[in-house]
């Protein structure tokens, strides 16, 4: 795989949307996850920067854009850094058609 890419489930895994690889990986087999807005069931997906992630998860879904490909899986802190959360109000989704 490329240097700027990294697989689905290893990001997952990385950025703390699963305790383990495996787990990360049935997510995503499951049907539980889409790559900017398609839903995939090929745990080897390549990840890019830029991309957008939807994790369906028990109690909520998660929108994240990719910012880095992880390294390693650290702390949640270093974890967090990998991702930045869409659903918060202070990211929009869509841009505001007021502000052309």
């Amino acid at each position: 795989m490329r240097e700027d890419r990294q697989r689905l489930d290893k990001w997952l895994w990385f950025a703390r949307f699963a305790k383990t690889r495996t787990l990360a990986a049935k997510l995503v087999t499951s049907g539980f996850v889409r790559l900017n807005g398609q839903r995939t069931d090929n745990a080897a997906k390549a990840v890019a920067v830029g991309d957008v992630v939807t994790v369906a998860l028990p109690r909520t879904t998660v929108v994240v854009r990719v910012e880095s490909l992880g390294d390693r899986r650290g702390p949640a802190t270093e974890a967090r850094q990998l991702y930045i959360d869409l659903n918060q109000d202070n990211a929009a989704l869509v841009s505001n058609p007021d502000n052309r």
